[in-house]
């Protein structure tokens, strides 16, 4: 009974994160910690680990299929990475000094704000329009941009992709489709990161929930991300918006 117990929370913590990374860029932190945390009784720390670390396939097999579909900024996407992947330390060691109860309720806010930012004003920039802006300054931004992010990713797990999104698309003036693929690509290595530092810190995981809560993310992320690749723009902001509201009333709903 408890392993069917198991089995159910991690599916659909998976498939709320995979979707979530799929369309979003979201960290799956956002969506597994609380579920696990509420429905398994597992430490918040540990819980943040498990997560960063189902991100990082997740991440990586998204990243492909936008990579394939010419919707990733690689250049910037690795100026960007160097700041979160140090900032991702720093701020996964203060996370460990300081009272869950602190930890999460951001990425939760965030992640309905933004899902009703994109039903209301999605955001239709072109490629084109993306390369009118100087290398210079897009790499200068990069940099800022990541140490914010990185530092956000380690404190509260939520692998920054809601920060990175936001960024991506209203501060670097990026496309959706390549706005996703770049903060896919840039969670690929900042979960890795925080994985690595929460297990360090915290010791090994639950080695079951471990391995359901990574198959489980990488098949929903996979699914998702094919989808997006294939949709126009408008659909692609709607259907994006939909399953970022959905997921941060869930994780409203139940909070670790």
């Amino acid at each position: 009974m408890e392993l069917l117990t198991t089995i159910i929370v991690t599916f659909f913590a998976g498939m709320g994160a995979g979707l979530g990374t799929g369309f979003a860029g979201m960290s799956a932190a956002a969506v597994i910690s609380p579920m696990l945390i509420t429905f398994l009784g597992m430490d918040s720390y540990m819980a943040v680990g498990i997560a960063l670390s189902s991100d990082v396939l997740a991440s990586a097999v998204s990243a492909y299929t936008y990579g394939k579909n010419k919707n990733l900024d690689i250049k910037n996407g690795l100026i960007m990475m160097v700041s979160v992947l140090i900032f991702t330390v720093v701020g996964s060691y203060v996370a460990s000094l300081v009272p869950p109860a602190t930890m999460g309720n951001f990425s939760v806010f965030m992640t309905l704000l933004l899902g009703i930012k994109f039903i209301v004003k999605p955001v239709m920039t072109t490629k084109e329009a993306m390369q009118n802006v100087s290398a210079r300054k897009r790499a200068v931004q990069s940099i800022i941009c990541g140490i914010l992010i990185g530092f956000i990713c380690g404190f509260i797990g939520a692998g920054g992709g809601m920060m990175m999104l936001l960024i991506l698309t209203t501060v670097l003036g990026y496309e959706l489709k390549t706005a996703v693929g770049t903060s896919v690509f840039i969670m690929t290595f900042t979960a890795l990161t925080g994985a690595v530092s929460h297990f360090t810190i915290g010791g090994a995981p639950d080695w079951t929930v471990w391995i359901l809560c990574v198959v489980f993310t990488l098949l929903w992320a996979r699914i998702a991300a094919v989808f997006a690749n294939k949709a126009e723009p408008k659909t692609l902001n709607r259907a994006t918006g939909i399953v970022l509201v959905i997921l941060g009333a869930v994780i409203l709903l139940f909070p670790g």
